[in-house]
This record gives C-alpha cells, structure tokens and sequence, in this order.
C-alpha cells in the first residue's frame, strides 16, 4: 500500500497537512515534481555553473546511461531501444515522419487523436499522396475495433493510436488495436503522453511498434523531456529523417553510419539536467511501487466520478469502458472557463480541454471544452472534498 504521507512530505508543492494549502488536480498537463527530481535537476544546474555543461555532463555519464535503464524497468523494454528527447510531441513526430508513404498509401487515426498528431498526419498526406483516415469509437466511446478490422488493408502503412485522450477518462483497447493492424503490415505508433505514470505500460504485451510518452504529467518528471521506445528490430533499422554527429558517425568524407539503437532518434545537444530529472522521476515511481500508484490514482479519479454527479447541473463526460486518472465535467451555464478560473481563485487548480486539442470526439458528442480534473496519488480525499464542495458552490 501506498504511504501517503511520503508521498506527500515528498512533494514540495502542497502542504503537508491535507486540509490547508492548494489543491492540484491538473497531473494530466504538468504535474508536480517530487522533491528528488527538482533537487536532481537544480544540483546539476549548478555544478554546469561551477565546471560548465561538458565537465558536468561527463560527471553523470552513469547515471544518464541509468535513465533508460529505469525507463526500460518501467516499461519493459531494453534501454538500446529507448531515445530520450524533449517531448512526447518531438518523439511521436520523430517516429511518424520517418515512415516512408507513397501516394495511395493510408494512415489511420484515433478518432480521439490529438490536434499534433492530426495535423502532423494530414501534412505528410498532402506531401507524399496519402490519405488519413480515422478510426471510429464504438457505442461506448472507446476505440471500434470491428471497424479497425474492416478498414485496414495492405495500404495501411501507419496506424496511429492514442491510449488516453487528453479530455478525458477513457482508456482504448491498444494491444488488440495493435494486433489488428499489424495483420496487414501496418506500423503502429501509441501516444501514451496521458497514460505512463498511471497506468501499467508494458511495450512486450502491447506489442506496439512505436511509443511517445512525455516527462512532465503522470510521470512527475521536468517539463521538457520525453521518450520514443521502438521495437527492437526498428531501432536498428528505422532510418530517421534527421541525424546528427550523436545519432550517426561521419566515417569518410561522403559516408556516415547510423548509430546501433534506438540513439539514432536522439541528437547530441539536449537539456543534461533535465534528463537526470526525468530519471529520478522514474525511479521515484519505482521505489513507489508502480502498482500502489496507479492503484492510488484510480482510487481518486473514481472518487470524483461518483462525487461530481451528485451535484446539481454536473455532467461527468468521461466515457468508455476502462477509466483513467483524468475526470472531465461541464457545469451548466457556466462555461468551461470561468470555472477553472473560480476555482483557481481559492487555490485549486484544474484545466479546461477545448474542442481544438481532439476535434473529431468533442465536434461529435457537441462540446466546446470541458473541464479537467486529474489527481495524483499525493492528492488527499479531504482536497478532492474540498474540490467538490468549490465545484457546488458554482
């Protein structure tokens, strides 16, 4: 079971006592940092002042090879396959932009999808001759997978999935998703920026080609890292469309060779601090007890989804079947909005999700935005009371 008072001692950004200080419920748009990870970060940050950054990166050659290797604990995965970068956006892009597509060829996407990954998908279409076509959701809301099956084809070349939409509860059937489009040949890319840190990823059983996760939600990392993981057979032999003297050496004057792994995705310049902080977020998580953390996490979403109904003129608009960490509302008459910003008024701090991030799904069920409510496990249920009683007073 969880220590809840670790976790929140751990946690500079809220009180130590439940019922004074903020309330944070936005985990889904950046979270807050354990203590470990702003002291990793700022300690490096320093040392690059006292040595500068090439003395200071190569002090932590150790610990920056551990990175992956806590990633890789995390996930399953071997760290050869994993590529750090700057977001789950640069990641997913990284990825998709160096499948090659010919004019006929198809890409599939969530309906669900988010806005990068859409426009991303109708660029490369209008560049190459390919078309996007998306994926519809069942009578529950979540991914169709009887039309999965009847879209794809040997055209296929890409299939874009998205696990956790970013406006909202559902969670999509990925590993059957995935198989169901790797039968024809299709590549599959899972956006899981809004799962890894919530729920259990493990890339062996999801059987993905492709996964983009980012540093600074569920995984309480820094703002600014992220990770591509690619199937061990792709990254030794997926050619990325940008390299550089990390991702490839120069071994003759008109030749070069791409690195052995998953590097070939990486560049030589990055934030060093930042990706030490990422990995003592992901080994925070693991001295947690990953199971303990979405186990706390789901235990408070569920919460809220009981307790938000009983308020008059509250619709919870989370759909699907498997729930997630993140709780979406609307009030009625009030638009989306103003109730982040009263609510930001007596310290609790949400998020709006409008219809621009995920277009198809809200254009669809008719909503503008809505609110987003999504604690972690460091989150009291005296807060989320305290939440719910601000949300009635509305």
């Amino acid at each position: 079971m969880l220590d809840d008072h670790r976790v929140r001692d751990d946690t500079p950004g809220i009180s130590s006592s439940p019922g004074t200080g903020s309330v944070f419920l936005d985990s889904a748009g950046s979270s807050l940092p354990p203590r470990t990870v702003t002291d990793t970060v700022v300690d490096h940050l320093r040392r690059e002042a006292e040595v500068g950054g090439y003395r200071a990166a190569n002090e932590r050659l150790d610990d920056l090879a551990a990175v992956k290797t806590a990633i890789g604990t995390l996930i399953n995965a071997d760290p050869s396959s994993i590529a750090l970068s700057d977001s789950a956006t640069r990641s997913w892009a990284d990825f998709f932009y160096s499948v090659p597509l010919s004019p006929g060829d198809r890409i599939l996407i969530s309906g669900a999808d988010y806005a990068s990954n859409a426009i991303a998908a109708l660029q490369r279409a209008e560049a190459t001759g390919a078309t996007v076509q998306h994926i519809p959701g069942d009578s529950s809301g979540q991914l169709d997978l009887d039309a999965l099956a009847g879209m794809v084809d040997e055209r296929v070349k890409l299939v874009s999935l998205l696990h956790v939409p970013t406006n909202g509860g559902l969670v999509n059937p990925a590993a059957e998703a995935t198989r169901i489009a790797q039968s024809v040949g299709a590549l599959v890319l899972l956006d899981a920026c809004q799962s890894a840190g919530q729920l259990p990823i493990d890339v062996v059983e999801l059987g993905v080609d492709a996964l983009s996760v980012t540093g600074r939600k569920w995984l309480r990392g820094p703002r600014g890292t992220g990770f591509l993981y690619l199937r061990p057979e792709l990254a030794t032999s997926m050619v990325p469309q940008r390299l550089d003297l990390h991702s490839a050496g120069w071994t003759a004057p008109d030749t070069y060779t791409l690195a052995a792994d998953a590097r070939r995705f990486e560049f030589w310049e990055c934030d060093v601090a930042a990706r030490l902080g990422l990995g003592a977020a992901v080994q925070y998580l693991l001295d947690l007890g990953p199971d303990d953390v979405y186990a706390a996490i789901a235990a408070r979403a569920e919460y809220l989804r009981k307790s938000l109904p009983e308020i008059d003129g509250v619709t919870v608009r989370d759909i699907g079947i498997r729930h997630n960490g993140i709780v979406s509302f609307t009030v009625d008459g009030t638009d989306s909005v103003e109730v982040r910003d009263h609510l930001a008024t007596q310290e609790i701090t949400v998020t709006v999700s409008h219809a621009s991030s995920t277009l198809l799904d809200m254009t669809a069920r008719g909503l503008a935005s809505v609110v987003r409510a999504s604690p972690h496990c460091f989150v009291s249920f005296e807060e989320l009371d305290r939440f719910v009683a601000a949300v009635a007073a509305l």
